[in-house]
Formats: structure tokens, sequence, C-alpha cells
């Protein structure tokens, strides 16, 4: 995207009536042409309102993640936490355990 040039929003309406159009045309390009959007961009309002039905096109681009979704965010995010925290004690118990032998464990 070149500098200055705002990026264009567009309206729920008009993502919903351009993706029903789209499933009528043979030719999507052409319909891209004349709704003034890319075929990629129909592609993906498509792809979206198939997966998501009456849940698509709520948000302003920002991913909006279903109750399990986010549980599923929420855990991954505890795991890397966990998984840090882990190797942070692995290195500070091998850092004990080799300057005084009474930490190595054994």
């Amino acid at each position: 995207m070149a500098t200055g040039q705002e990026r264009k929003v567009y309206t729920k309406e008009f993502k919903l009536m351009s993706v029903e159009l789209s499933n009528t045309r043979s030719d999507l390009s052409a319909l891209a042409r004349e709704l003034d959007i890319t075929p990629v961009l129909l592609y993906r309002w498509r792809k979206e309102h198939s997966v998501k039905q009456g849940s698509s096109f709520l948000g302003n681009g920002k991913v909006i993640l279903g109750e399990g979704e986010r549980e599923l965010a929420r855990l991954r995010k505890e795991l890397r936490k966990i998984q840090i925290e882990r190797d942070i004690l692995k290195k500070a118990e091998s850092v004990f355990s080799k300057s005084d032998p009474k930490y190595s464990g054994s």
C-alpha cells in the first residue's frame, strides 16, 4: 500500500450483497470489477461468510473469535508462559548444580 493512501472500508451490507451476487454469477473477476474491489477480496468475503455464516463481517478487519477459540488462545498463551518459566528454572538448576554440589539433586 502506497504512503498516504487510505484503506477502503466496506460495510457489512456491501460485503453480504457482494457475496450474494457472487453466488449467482459465474465470472467473479467481472463481478469484482463491477463492484470496484479485487477478486481476492471477494473470494475472502465468500470464504468468511461460508465459514461463519451469521457471525461474518462483525469487526473492522479484526478477527472475532468464538468462545471456544478464545479459550484455546488463552490456554496456548498460558502454556507458552509455563514453558518459559520451566526453561528458566532448568537453567537456574544447572547454574546452581555446577557451583554448589548440594544443589545437584542427587
